[in-house]
């Protein structure tokens, strides 16, 4: 049971329609970054991280991928301190592994040398009890890009709103 004035994850992000217990969500990388490839991958956590993401605390913003000798990393991504742990409570910051198939770390190592991208973390949740992260193969937007981008979703907003606004009026 959570304790008054903690949000568990439960309560900031609820169960959708597939099963996930979102934790958190990297809605800065779909706006930073050109998505291509995803993929869920499970990690490696401590018992005071997993008690900590279950209690609804985490932070992928500044957290990405690297490969390092035929092993996926996931770096950066903030997991704060279990408030109940001791001194076994874990570093905030520190690198975990993921776990994935051979072929998709090898995939996944040859863009991020090869064709100047980077992988990020989309979405961190629960699925069966277990932890699991959405990373996607990203390559960084231009400050244009993202103004173009914002441009046709407001273009579409507009349009939507004078269908219905006629839509309403001719009822």
């Amino acid at each position: 049971m959570a304790r008054a004035g903690h949000k568990t994850a439960q309560k900031k992000g609820g169960r959708g329609d597939d099963g996930r217990l979102v934790v958190a969500t990297n809605r800065r990388a779909r706006h930073d970054y050109t998505l291509s490839d995803t993929w869920e991958a499970g990690l490696v956590l401590s018992g005071t991280e997993v008690k900590s993401l279950r209690a609804g605390r985490a932070s992928l913003v500044d957290g990405f991928v690297s490969v390092d000798r035929g092993e996926a990393w996931l770096e950066a991504v903030h997991i704060p301190e279990y408030t109940e742990g001791t001194w076994t409570n874990h570093p905030v910051r520190r690198r975990r592994k993921l776990l994935l198939h051979k072929l998709e770390i090898e995939k996944m190592g040859a863009e991020i040398r090869e064709g100047g991208m980077t992988v990020v973390p989309l979405q961190l949740y629960f699925t069966g009890g277990r932890a699991k992260v959405e990373i996607a193969l990203a390559q960084g937007k231009k400050n244009w890009d993202k103004r173009q981008t914002l441009r046709e979703r407001q273009d579409t907003r507009e349009a939507q709103r004078a269908i219905s606004l006629r839509v309403r009026q001719g009822e």
